[in-house]
Protein backbone atom coordinates (compact mmCIF):
# COMPACT_ATOMS: atom_id res chain seq x y z
CA UNK A 1 0.00 0.00 0.00
CA UNK A 2 1.56 3.38 -1.10
CA UNK A 3 2.40 6.00 1.93
CA UNK A 4 1.06 9.52 1.63
CA UNK A 5 1.97 12.39 3.57
CA UNK A 6 -1.74 12.84 4.61
CA UNK A 7 -1.66 8.97 6.12
CA UNK A 8 1.47 10.55 8.28
CA UNK A 9 -0.16 13.61 9.02
CA UNK A 10 -3.18 12.10 10.02
CA UNK A 11 -1.49 9.20 12.29
CA UNK A 12 0.69 12.33 14.01
CA UNK A 13 -1.99 15.22 14.51
CA UNK A 14 0.12 17.45 12.53
CA UNK A 15 -0.09 19.63 8.85
CA UNK A 16 1.24 17.52 5.74
CA UNK A 17 3.83 20.29 6.24
CA UNK A 18 4.93 19.33 9.10
CA UNK A 19 5.85 15.79 7.89
CA UNK A 20 7.62 17.19 4.73
CA UNK A 21 9.89 19.52 7.23
CA UNK A 22 10.48 16.42 9.41
CA UNK A 23 11.49 14.12 6.37
CA UNK A 24 13.49 17.21 4.63
CA UNK A 25 15.10 18.04 8.00
CA UNK A 26 13.77 21.66 8.01
CA UNK A 27 13.86 24.23 10.50
CA UNK A 28 10.65 25.10 12.14
CA UNK A 29 9.52 21.75 14.44
CA UNK A 30 9.83 21.04 17.75
CA UNK A 31 12.09 17.87 19.01
CA UNK A 32 8.65 16.37 20.64
CA UNK A 33 6.55 17.13 17.14
CA UNK A 34 9.65 15.54 15.00
CA UNK A 35 9.54 12.56 17.82
CA UNK A 36 5.78 12.26 16.95
CA UNK A 37 6.04 12.42 13.33
CA UNK A 38 9.49 9.33 13.39
CA UNK A 39 7.56 7.08 15.41
CA UNK A 40 4.62 7.48 12.75
CA UNK A 41 6.67 6.69 9.83
CA UNK A 42 8.36 3.74 11.82
CA UNK A 43 4.77 2.03 12.53
CA UNK A 44 4.04 2.93 9.11
CA UNK A 45 6.88 1.65 7.82
CA UNK A 46 8.02 4.19 5.83
CA UNK A 47 10.54 3.67 2.76
CA UNK A 48 11.75 6.78 0.94
CA UNK A 49 10.78 5.36 -2.51
CA UNK A 50 7.02 5.64 -1.31
CA UNK A 51 7.35 9.47 -1.10
CA UNK A 52 7.17 11.67 -4.06
CA UNK A 53 10.99 13.21 -4.32
CA UNK A 54 10.01 16.99 -2.45
CA UNK A 55 11.20 19.63 -4.98
CA UNK A 56 14.08 21.59 -2.35
CA UNK A 57 12.62 24.93 -1.38
CA UNK A 58 10.48 25.53 -3.36
CA UNK A 59 8.44 28.73 -3.09
CA UNK A 60 5.75 30.27 -5.11
CA UNK A 61 4.94 34.19 -6.40
CA UNK A 62 2.17 34.86 -6.99
CA UNK A 63 1.07 37.44 -9.26
CA UNK A 64 -1.77 38.98 -10.87
CA UNK A 65 -0.56 39.86 -14.01
CA UNK A 66 2.40 40.61 -16.03
CA UNK A 67 1.28 43.23 -17.88
CA UNK A 68 1.43 46.07 -15.20
CA UNK A 69 4.98 46.25 -15.15
CA UNK A 70 5.24 46.53 -11.60
CA UNK A 71 4.28 43.61 -10.82
CA UNK A 72 7.42 41.62 -12.71
CA UNK A 73 9.90 43.86 -11.06
CA UNK A 74 8.55 42.68 -7.57
CA UNK A 75 8.91 39.43 -8.33
CA UNK A 76 11.96 39.78 -9.29
CA UNK A 77 13.66 41.30 -6.08
CA UNK A 78 11.69 38.81 -4.13
CA UNK A 79 12.94 35.76 -6.43
CA UNK A 80 16.60 37.17 -6.07
CA UNK A 81 16.78 37.26 -2.67
CA UNK A 82 14.86 34.03 -2.40
CA UNK A 83 17.62 32.03 -4.59
CA UNK A 84 20.28 34.05 -2.72
CA UNK A 85 19.23 31.84 0.76
CA UNK A 86 18.79 29.06 -0.97
CA UNK A 87 15.15 28.57 -2.50
CA UNK A 88 13.79 27.77 -5.54
CA UNK A 89 11.22 30.54 -6.80
CA UNK A 90 8.36 29.75 -9.35
CA UNK A 91 6.12 32.82 -10.38
CA UNK A 92 2.52 31.70 -10.73
CA UNK A 93 0.84 34.37 -13.02
CA UNK A 94 -2.70 34.91 -13.33
CA UNK A 95 -4.48 35.29 -16.24
CA UNK A 96 -8.44 35.96 -17.06
CA UNK A 97 -10.11 32.52 -17.67
CA UNK A 98 -7.03 30.84 -16.99
CA UNK A 99 -5.60 29.09 -13.60
CA UNK A 100 -6.85 30.81 -10.90
CA UNK A 101 -4.96 31.92 -7.49
CA UNK A 102 -6.71 28.94 -5.44
CA UNK A 103 -5.36 26.38 -8.22
CA UNK A 104 -1.82 27.52 -7.48
CA UNK A 105 -1.95 27.05 -3.61
CA UNK A 106 -3.57 23.66 -4.35
CA UNK A 107 -0.31 22.61 -6.91
CA UNK A 108 2.07 24.63 -4.32
CA UNK A 109 0.63 22.67 -1.49
CA UNK A 110 0.95 19.11 -3.46
CA UNK A 111 4.24 19.89 -4.05
CA UNK A 112 5.52 20.62 -0.75
CA UNK A 113 6.19 24.05 -1.43
CA UNK A 114 8.25 26.09 1.65
CA UNK A 115 5.89 29.29 1.41
CA UNK A 116 3.95 31.49 -0.42
CA UNK A 117 4.42 35.57 -1.50
CA UNK A 118 0.96 36.89 -3.14
CA UNK A 119 1.66 39.88 -5.20
CA UNK A 120 -1.74 42.42 -4.95
CA UNK A 121 -3.59 38.62 -4.96
CA UNK A 122 -7.13 37.77 -3.85
CA UNK A 123 -6.37 39.23 -0.34
CA UNK A 124 -6.82 42.55 -2.04
CA UNK A 125 -10.16 42.04 -2.64
CA UNK A 126 -12.81 42.99 -0.07
CA UNK A 127 -15.08 40.74 -1.64
CA UNK A 128 -13.09 37.47 -1.40
CA UNK A 129 -13.41 35.02 1.51
CA UNK A 130 -10.21 34.49 3.76
CA UNK A 131 -11.27 30.98 4.56
CA UNK A 132 -8.55 29.74 1.71
CA UNK A 133 -5.97 31.82 3.50
CA UNK A 134 -6.76 29.85 6.78
CA UNK A 135 -6.45 26.63 5.56
CA UNK A 136 -3.11 26.90 4.19
CA UNK A 137 -1.67 28.50 7.29
CA UNK A 138 -3.26 25.57 8.97
CA UNK A 139 -1.24 23.15 6.92
CA UNK A 140 1.64 25.05 7.69
CA UNK A 141 3.15 26.96 4.40
CA UNK A 142 4.21 29.80 5.17
CA UNK A 143 3.15 32.91 3.43
CA UNK A 144 3.08 36.98 3.27
CA UNK A 145 0.73 39.48 0.98
CA UNK A 146 1.71 42.64 -0.55
CA UNK A 147 -0.21 45.26 -1.13
CA UNK A 148 -3.56 44.32 0.30
CA UNK A 149 -5.21 43.48 3.92
CA UNK A 150 -7.42 40.77 5.16
CA UNK A 151 -8.05 40.80 8.61
CA UNK A 152 -7.75 37.81 10.84
CA UNK A 153 -4.73 36.10 8.82
CA UNK A 154 -1.80 34.93 10.61
CA UNK A 155 0.62 35.95 7.98
CA UNK A 156 3.21 39.40 7.82
CA UNK A 157 1.49 42.21 5.28
CA UNK A 158 3.67 44.72 3.06
CA UNK A 159 1.95 47.63 1.30
CA UNK A 160 3.15 50.77 -0.39
CA UNK A 161 1.65 53.55 1.45
CA UNK A 162 -1.57 54.29 -0.59
CA UNK A 163 -2.71 57.21 1.27
CA UNK A 164 0.85 58.79 1.46
CA UNK A 165 0.74 58.83 -3.10
CA UNK A 166 -2.40 60.38 -3.21
CA UNK A 167 -1.42 63.01 -0.55
CA UNK A 168 1.79 63.64 -2.39
CA UNK A 169 -0.06 63.69 -5.92
CA UNK A 170 -3.00 65.71 -5.14
CA UNK A 171 -0.66 68.65 -3.04
CA UNK A 172 1.32 68.48 -6.06
CA UNK A 173 -1.21 69.59 -8.40
CA UNK A 174 -2.51 72.28 -5.83
CA UNK A 175 0.88 73.54 -5.61
CA UNK A 176 0.36 74.38 -9.18
CA UNK A 177 -2.85 76.05 -8.76
CA UNK A 178 -5.24 73.12 -9.70
CA UNK A 179 -8.62 73.87 -7.86
CA UNK A 180 -10.06 71.51 -9.63
CA UNK A 181 -8.80 67.59 -9.35
CA UNK A 182 -9.85 64.21 -10.20
CA UNK A 183 -9.07 60.89 -9.28
CA UNK A 184 -9.56 57.95 -11.96
CA UNK A 185 -9.15 54.79 -9.98
CA UNK A 186 -9.75 50.70 -10.30
CA UNK A 187 -12.56 49.01 -8.80
CA UNK A 188 -13.84 50.06 -5.48
CA UNK A 189 -14.13 46.51 -3.97
CA UNK A 190 -10.34 46.58 -3.60
CA UNK A 191 -8.14 47.45 -0.99
CA UNK A 192 -5.81 50.34 -2.40
CA UNK A 193 -8.74 51.65 -4.49
CA UNK A 194 -10.32 52.41 -0.76
CA UNK A 195 -7.75 53.53 0.87
CA UNK A 196 -6.62 55.57 -2.35
CA UNK A 197 -10.14 57.40 -2.25
CA UNK A 198 -10.15 58.15 1.03
CA UNK A 199 -6.86 59.32 1.23
CA UNK A 200 -8.55 61.86 -1.78
CA UNK A 201 -11.38 63.09 0.53
CA UNK A 202 -8.91 63.80 2.85
CA UNK A 203 -6.10 66.05 0.64
CA UNK A 204 -9.31 67.80 -0.94
CA UNK A 205 -10.74 68.95 2.03
CA UNK A 206 -7.78 69.88 3.46
CA UNK A 207 -6.25 71.53 0.09
CA UNK A 208 -9.43 72.61 -1.55
CA UNK A 209 -11.54 73.13 1.19
CA UNK A 210 -12.13 77.08 -0.97
CA UNK A 211 -12.74 75.57 -4.22
CA UNK A 212 -14.49 72.30 -3.82
CA UNK A 213 -17.93 71.74 -1.80
CA UNK A 214 -17.92 68.37 0.48
CA UNK A 215 -20.81 66.91 -1.19
CA UNK A 216 -18.96 67.66 -4.17
CA UNK A 217 -16.04 65.47 -3.39
CA UNK A 218 -18.06 62.01 -4.78
CA UNK A 219 -17.91 63.36 -8.08
CA UNK A 220 -14.55 63.96 -8.65
CA UNK A 221 -13.87 60.12 -8.33
CA UNK A 222 -13.91 57.63 -11.07
CA UNK A 223 -13.60 53.98 -10.95
CA UNK A 224 -13.12 51.46 -13.62
CA UNK A 225 -10.00 49.27 -14.22
CA UNK A 226 -6.56 49.45 -13.30
CA UNK A 227 -5.66 50.04 -17.06
CA UNK A 228 -4.67 51.58 -20.22
CA UNK A 229 -8.68 51.83 -21.17
CA UNK A 230 -10.02 52.49 -17.80
CA UNK A 231 -7.83 55.65 -17.40
CA UNK A 232 -9.32 56.77 -20.74
CA UNK A 233 -12.98 56.16 -19.44
CA UNK A 234 -12.09 57.69 -16.26
CA UNK A 235 -10.44 60.54 -17.82
CA UNK A 236 -13.20 61.12 -19.98
CA UNK A 237 -16.15 61.27 -17.28
CA UNK A 238 -13.73 63.42 -15.05
CA UNK A 239 -13.19 66.41 -17.74
CA UNK A 240 -16.25 66.70 -18.55
CA UNK A 241 -16.68 67.50 -14.79
CA UNK A 242 -14.12 70.03 -15.68
CA UNK A 243 -11.08 69.08 -13.89
CA UNK A 244 -7.73 70.41 -14.63
CA UNK A 245 -5.79 67.63 -12.74
CA UNK A 246 -5.99 63.85 -12.92
CA UNK A 247 -4.93 61.92 -10.54
CA UNK A 248 -4.46 57.98 -11.56
CA UNK A 249 -4.25 55.07 -9.56
CA UNK A 250 -1.82 53.41 -11.80
CA UNK A 251 0.72 54.66 -14.61
CA UNK A 252 -1.18 52.50 -17.62
CA UNK A 253 -4.26 54.45 -15.79
CA UNK A 254 -2.11 57.90 -16.57
CA UNK A 255 -1.47 57.22 -20.11
CA UNK A 256 -4.87 56.33 -20.83
CA UNK A 257 -6.50 60.03 -19.14
CA UNK A 258 -3.62 61.39 -21.25
CA UNK A 259 -4.94 60.02 -24.11
CA UNK A 260 -8.42 61.21 -23.25
CA UNK A 261 -7.37 64.85 -23.35
CA UNK A 262 -5.60 64.64 -26.15
CA UNK A 263 -8.65 63.21 -28.31
CA UNK A 264 -10.38 65.81 -26.94
CA UNK A 265 -8.07 68.64 -27.80
CA UNK A 266 -6.23 69.22 -24.76
CA UNK A 267 -2.52 69.64 -24.33
CA UNK A 268 -0.79 67.61 -21.78
CA UNK A 269 0.13 69.19 -19.69
CA UNK A 270 -0.61 72.16 -20.95
CA UNK A 271 -4.26 72.45 -20.17
CA UNK A 272 -4.28 69.13 -18.10
CA UNK A 273 -2.11 67.89 -15.71
CA UNK A 274 -2.06 63.91 -14.89
CA UNK A 275 -0.38 61.82 -12.20
CA UNK A 276 0.17 58.21 -12.44
CA UNK A 277 1.36 55.89 -9.55
CA UNK A 278 3.75 53.09 -9.33
CA UNK A 279 6.41 54.40 -11.97
CA UNK A 280 7.64 51.71 -14.11
CA UNK A 281 11.01 51.93 -15.80
CA UNK A 282 10.16 53.46 -19.39
CA UNK A 283 8.44 56.49 -18.01
CA UNK A 284 11.09 58.88 -18.61
CA UNK A 285 10.30 58.02 -22.51
CA UNK A 286 6.42 58.28 -22.70
CA UNK A 287 5.23 61.80 -24.38
CA UNK A 288 4.65 64.00 -22.56
CA UNK A 289 7.52 61.98 -19.44
CA UNK A 290 5.05 61.44 -16.87
CA UNK A 291 4.90 62.45 -13.42
CA UNK A 292 4.05 59.74 -11.06
CA UNK A 293 4.59 58.31 -7.84
CA UNK A 294 7.35 55.65 -7.12
CA UNK A 295 6.26 52.86 -5.33
CA UNK A 296 9.63 51.38 -3.85
CA UNK A 297 9.90 48.20 -5.71
CA UNK A 298 13.21 46.92 -4.05
CA UNK A 299 12.06 48.16 -0.63
CA UNK A 300 8.91 45.92 -0.93
CA UNK A 301 9.84 43.52 -1.84
CA UNK A 302 12.99 42.77 -0.04
CA UNK A 303 10.89 43.11 2.81
CA UNK A 304 8.29 40.64 1.61
CA UNK A 305 11.13 38.15 0.93
CA UNK A 306 12.76 38.71 4.72
CA UNK A 307 9.55 38.22 5.89
CA UNK A 308 9.09 34.96 4.91
CA UNK A 309 12.82 33.97 5.23
CA UNK A 310 11.73 33.88 8.71
CA UNK A 311 8.69 32.73 8.74
CA UNK A 312 10.31 29.77 6.92
CA UNK A 313 13.42 29.85 10.08
CA UNK A 314 10.70 29.25 12.49
CA UNK A 315 10.08 33.06 13.54
CA UNK A 316 7.34 34.61 13.66
CA UNK A 317 7.41 37.83 12.47
CA UNK A 318 5.78 40.95 13.39
CA UNK A 319 2.08 40.42 12.50
CA UNK A 320 0.07 43.47 11.10
CA UNK A 321 1.21 45.48 8.32
CA UNK A 322 4.49 47.28 7.28
CA UNK A 323 4.09 50.49 4.97
CA UNK A 324 6.44 51.46 2.60
CA UNK A 325 6.29 55.44 1.90
CA UNK A 326 6.29 56.02 -1.94
CA UNK A 327 7.47 59.45 -3.42
CA UNK A 328 6.25 61.34 -6.03
CA UNK A 329 8.69 62.09 -9.03
CA UNK A 330 7.95 64.93 -11.21
CA UNK A 331 8.26 64.78 -14.90
CA UNK A 332 6.25 66.90 -17.50
CA UNK A 333 3.09 65.99 -17.79
CA UNK A 334 2.05 68.26 -15.44
CA UNK A 335 1.92 71.99 -15.09
CA UNK A 336 -0.01 74.90 -13.61
CA UNK A 337 -3.04 74.78 -15.32
CA UNK A 338 -4.06 77.42 -18.14
CA UNK A 339 -7.57 78.83 -19.36
CA UNK A 340 -9.08 76.13 -21.77
CA UNK A 341 -12.22 75.05 -23.76
CA UNK A 342 -12.93 71.29 -23.75
CA UNK A 343 -13.65 69.78 -27.18
CA UNK A 344 -16.32 67.45 -27.44
CA UNK A 345 -14.50 63.75 -27.43
CA UNK A 346 -14.16 62.57 -31.48
CA UNK A 347 -16.64 60.20 -32.83
CA UNK A 348 -15.46 57.56 -35.14
CA UNK A 349 -16.38 58.69 -38.70
CA UNK A 350 -18.58 56.04 -41.04
CA UNK A 351 -18.88 56.13 -44.12
CA UNK A 352 -21.53 54.45 -46.47
CA UNK A 353 -20.45 51.71 -48.80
Amino acid sequence: MRMRLADVAVRAGVSEATVSRVLNDKPGVSQATRDKVRSVLDVLGYDDRFLPAPVAGLVGIVVPELTNPVFPALSLVVQTHLARAGYTPVVCSLVPGGVHEADFVRVLLQQRASGVVFLSGVHANTDADAGPYEHLRRRGLAAVFVNGWMDGIDAPFVSTDDASAVEQSVAHLVGLGHERVGLAMGPARYVPSIRKTAAFHDAVRRHLAGSVRPGEVDSLVVHTQFRLEGGEAAAHALLDRGVTGIVCGSDLMALGAVRAARARGLAVPGQVSVVGCDDGPLLDFTDPPLTTVHQDVDAVGTAAARALLAELRGEQGVRGELLVRPRLVVRASTAPPAARTPRPRRRPVTTGS
